[in-house]
C-alpha cells in the first residue's frame, strides 16, 4: 500500500464522512485503501500467510527429496594373541536414491500444496472482507437506530411540554400529561437501548479492525437501487471466483498425487554408498560399494491404501464445497432481491404512516383527536421509521455482499480472474 495514497484516503475520510471515493454507491463505506490494509493485518489473514510460507518451504523440501548423505565412522583396536595390536578404521558414506517417477510426484505435490495455501490465503482475505462488511453495516444500522430514537424522543418531549402548558392553562386533562410522560419514558428507554447497541457495534469494529478509524458522524445511507443485472450472472461470478472451491479442488489433486506417491513407495528406495576399510594397522585396505535394498511389507501397503482413501475423501469434499458455494451464492442473490423488495415496501409504508400521523397531529391541534390517538400514531410512525432504516441497511448490505463474494469489492483486481 502506498503511504501517500493511504494518508490522503484517511484524511478525506475523517474530514468528510460520506464522501464518495471510488463510486457513488461507496459513499457510506470506508476508503478502500484502509479496508485492504485492515484485511491484510487481520490475524486470520496473517495466519494464512504464514501457512503459505510453510507450504513454500515444504515444496522446496519435497523437491529436494527425503534422502540425505549419511556418514558412518568407526575406530577399533585389534589385539592378536601372541602378536601385535593394531588400530583399525572403517568409514562409510551412503545416500538413498529416489526411484524413477517419485521425484516428479514429489514436485507436483509441493506445487499443489503451494497453490492450496495461496488459495486459502485469498479465501482468508475474502472472509475478513465479509466480516468487515457485516460489522460495518451493523454499526451503520445501529447509528441509524440511535438517530431515529433521538428524533422521536425530541418529538415526544416537545409534545409532553406542550401538553404540560395546556394542563397548566386548564385546556387539557391531567391524564393527557400522564400519557405523554409515559410515552416519553418509553421512547427514552428505547433510545438508551439503541445507544447501547451502537456502542457494542463500535467496540466490535474497533477491536476487530483497529486500523480503520470511525468517524464521529456516521455517513447517511442512500436509497437502495434495484439491480438490473441477471441473477444467474451474479451466481456464476460468485461460484467461478470462489477461492474456497479452488482450494478444495487443488487439495483433492494434491491428495491424488500423494496416493500415487504412496503407491510408488511400496517399492522402497535403495541406498548406495562407498565403504573404506583400514585394517591391521594399514597392512590391509579396501574400498567397496555398498547397496542396501529394503523390502516393502504390510506397513507400506496399508499406508498406500490409507492415502488412496484420503484422495477419495478429498474429491468428495471438493464436490461438497462446490455445491455449498453454489447454494450460498443462489441464496445470497435471492436474498438481496428480497431485501430490496422489503425495503421498498417498508419505505412505502413509512410514507403512508407519516401522512396519517400528520393528519392525526392536525386533528389533535384542532381538538378533534385525543392524546391517546396522537401517541399511538407517533408510535406507529417511529416503528415504521425504524423498520425502514433496518430494511434500508439490510438491502444495501445484501447488495454489497454480492459484490464482495464476486470479488468486485475489497479484493485485489487479479481476484476477478480467479
Amino acid at each position: 500500500m502506498k503511504p501517500l495514497r493511504l494518508t490522503l484516503a484517511l484524511a478525506a475520510w475523517l474530514a468528510a464522512p460520506g464522501l464518495a471515493l471510488a463510486a457513488p454507491d461507496a459513499a457510506y463505506l470506508p476508503p478502500e485503501p484502509l479496508v485492504l490494509q485492515a484485511i491484510a493485518v487481520h490475524p486470520d489473514v496473517q495466519a494464512a500467510a504464514a501457512r503459505a510460507s510453510r507450504a513454500e518451504a515444504e515444496a522446496r523440501g519435497l523437491a529436494a527429496g527425503p534422502h540425505e548423505p549419511t556418514l558412518s565412522l568407526m575406530s577399533q583396536q585389534r589385539r592378536v594373541q601372541g602378536g601385535l595390536d593394531y588400530r583399525e578404521y572403517e568409514a562409510q558414506l551412503s545416500r538413498g536414491v529416489r526411484l524413477p517417477g517419485k521425484a516428479r510426484l514429489d514436485r507436483e505435490i509441493g506445487r499443489l500444496g503451494r497453490e492450496v495455501a495461496g488459495l486459502q490465503l485469498a479465501d482468508a482475505e475474502h472472509q475478513a472482507a465479509r466480516l468487515l462488511l457485516a460489522q460495518w453495516m451493523e454499526w451503520l444500522r445501529a447509528e441509524a437506530g440511535v438517530a431515529q430514537a433521538q428524533a422521536q424522543l425530541a418529538l415526544v418531549q416537545r409534545d409532553r411540554d406542550a401538553i404540560a402548558r395546556r394542563v397548566a392553562a386548564g385546556d387539557a386533562a391531567r391524564r393527557d400529561l400522564d400519557s405523554a410522560q409515559a410515552a416519553a419514558a418509553q421512547v427514552r428507554a428505547q433510545a438508551t437501548a439503541a445507544a447501547a447497541r451502537c456502542e457494542a457495534a463500535r467496540i466490535a469494529l474497533r477491536t476487530t479492525f483497529p486500523s480503520i478509524p470511525l468517524p464521529e458522524r456516521a455517513p447517511a445511507l442512500p436509497e437502495p437501487v434495484a439491480d438490473d443485472t441477471g441473477a444467474q450472472r451474479h451466481i456464476d461470478h460468485i461460484v467461478g471466483r470462489s477461492h474456497e472451491i479452488g482450494a478444495a479442488e487443488r487439495e483433492a489433486e494434491r491428495l491424488e498425487r500423494a496416493a500415487l506417491r504412496a503407491r510408488a513407495e511400496r517399492r522402497p528406495d535403495p541406498s548406495v554408498g562407498l565403504r573404506w576399510l583400514d585394517e591391521r594397522g594399514g597392512e590391509e585396505r579396501s574400498l567397496g560399494v555398498v547397496v542396501s535394498i529394503p523390502f516393502g511389507g504390510a506397513l507400506r501397503s496399508a499406508y498406500a491404501d490409507a492415502q488412496r482413501a484420503s484422495a477419495e475423501a478429498g474429491s468428495a469434499v471438493a464436490e461438497g464445497t462446490r455445491r455449498l458455494i453454489q447454494r450460498e451464492a443462489e441464496q445470497t442473490v435471492r436474498q438481496a432481491d428480497a431485501a430490496w423488495r422489503l425495503w421498498r415496501d417498508s419505505w412505502q409504508a413509512l410514507e403512508a404512516v407519516r401522512a396519517s400521523t400528520g393528519k392525526v397531529r392536525r386533528a389533535y391541534a384542532l381538538g378533534e383527536a385525543g392524546i391517546a390517538e396522537l401517541i399511538a400514531a407517533q408510535r406507529q410512525e417511529q416503528d415504521s421509521a425504524l423498520a425502514e432504516a433496518e430494511a434500508r441497511a439490510n438491502a444495501l448490505e445484501a447488495a454489497l455482499l454480492i459484490r464482495v463474494d464476486a470479488h468486485e469489492l475489497w479484493h485485489d483486481a487479479g481476484d476477478n480472474d480467479a
